[in-house]
């Protein structure tokens, strides 16, 4: 999930298409409205309250003397009920409580929020329920209280096995709590609990990081996000790197590293399903893989993102929304309207299709003609990418296949995606402009 929720919320960038060059720009016709909206999204809640920065956090967290749960619960309600009812939706599909700590948070909170989701939106029994849990406000009672309140699925900030990496991180928690948490969480939901790991810190070795993912392979459940580490302007991390405290890694070590983990995540019978994420019997997150098939999304709280469709302002093309980033701002504006919506802007056909692609490369199944085909009826993944042009050539190297299944990466190219998204995205902009040329494109169907 993003800072914030959905997608964006990696530490690493995903060469989006607003990075590339003016001349692969292009605009387009304007999205042609549809006569029937998708159904069906999934939920994200943002927790947005830490009791300590961490040393590495861009993210929209807030470190505060106290807060006002009540309040910030009963904002939390009515926004998510104002949005359901705005898209229209049917059915939540599933539910991620992100962050921030939302740990920190009561499982009075959490049941709150997902019996305001059922009371607008069929939650189907069994629907993946994730919440965001920090080893520090980990303990069996509390973390018994979640799964009462409706939790099914935990993801667990581990980060490291290591107390002197957790000690430059700015983490709360030691190596030993970590491990306590995990197996804490385990014998709760068991099957059903994830771990994240960073690599690429800096002083960080290789033999280092083959250890932890090591321990890793020996505490973790059927799921494992790894992330690399980024160093993001403003972070206490990336200052002090900048100022010559701390080496930055190079570059050869971090694609050596993430060679490694993948290597020996899938010789424990992980699958590599997504750039970031490893699973093992099954387990993969639903509520994760919605966001790169570019099903429709739901942020709720400050500074959450979503992309949905909002019929219920006679709109019928899908919308990206971010609300309000403060949270004090976000409540005054929900109390007074209902919702913190900061900004919403229309997608049009092209933007939902560089999505549909820069999200979908991301998987190991990547982009099927039926997805695409959702999005784009009159312009197949064929007519775009089967033609002479960049994708042809990275098929050739070795990065890239384009067959019956749809257009993926291949196990190379999946370590390399950000160096091949300019190109794919610029072939799609070319073949877009001269369809648009000879006969309009249909809009989206905003799924």
């Amino acid at each position: 999930a993003a800072p914030g929720g959905g997608p964006g919320r990696q530490r690493y960038r995903t060469g989006c298409c607003r990075d590339r060059p003016r001349c692969c720009r292009g605009t387009g016709p304007e999205p042609v409205p549809e006569p029937s909206a998708p159904a069906t999204a999934a939920l994200y809640v943002h927790w947005p309250y830490c009791r300590k920065r961490c040393s590495y956090c861009s993210f929209n967290t807030y470190v505060v003397p106290a807060v006002d749960e009540a309040a910030v619960r009963s904002c939390l309600v009515r926004e998510a009920q104002t949005l359901l009812r705005l898209s229209q939706v049917h059915s939540v599909t599933s539910v991620f409580f992100g962050g921030g700590t939302p740990s920190l948070a009561s499982p009075r909170t959490v049941a709150a929020v997902l019996e305001a989701v059922a009371g607008v939106a069929r939650l189907a029994a069994g629907a993946e329920v994730t919440l965001e849990a920090n080893p520090s406000s980990t303990s069996t009672s509390r973390l018994a209280g979640f799964r009462a309140a409706g939790v099914n699925r935990l993801s667990i900030g581990v980060q490291s096995l290591d107390d002197t990496e957790l000690r430059l991180l700015g983490r709360e928690h030691t190596a030993e709590e970590a491990r306590k948490a995990v197996e804490a969480a385990r014998g709760l939901f068991p099957g059903r609990t994830s771990i994240d790991l960073l690599f690429g810190l800096p002083g960080q070795s290789r033999d280092a990081w083959a250890q932890r993912l090591e321990a890793a392979l020996g505490l973790c459940d059927e799921h494992i996000s790894l992330y690399q580490l980024t160093l993001e302007r403003g972070t206490a991390l990336a200052a002090r790197v900048r100022g010559g405290a701390l080496p930055e890694p190079p570059q050869d070590l971090l694609a050596d590293m993430y060679h490694t983990a993948r290597t020996v995540l899938v010789a424990a019978g992980f699958r590599h399903y997504e750039v970031s994420n490893f699973a093992r019997k099954g387990a993969i997150s639903t509520h994760n893989l919605s966001y790169w098939r570019a099903d429709q999304y739901i942020g709720v709280g400050p500074g959450a993102h979503g992309r949905f469709v909002p019929r219920g302002e006679g709109g019928r093309s899908r919308e990206a929304r971010v609300q309000t980033l403060e949270p004090v701002s976000w409540m005054r504006e929900v109390q007074s309207q209902g919702h913190g919506t900061r900004s919403q802007a229309v997608l049009g056909p092209l933007e939902q299709l560089e999505e549909v692609l820069t999200l979908g490369l991301r998987t190991d199944e990547g982009v099927t003609h039926e997805r695409w085909g959702h999005f784009s009826p009159q312009l197949s993944l064929q007519d775009v990418f089967g033609t002479p042009g960049e994708a042809q050539a990275l098929q050739q190297q070795g990065w890239l296949v384009l067959d019956s299944g749809g257009l993926r990466c291949t196990w190379a190219g999946l370590a390399v995606l950000d160096s091949l998204l300019p190109d794919l995205l610029c072939q799609l902009q070319r073949r877009w402009g001269h369809r648009r040329g000879t006969e309009p494109v249909a809009g989206t169907r905003g799924l």
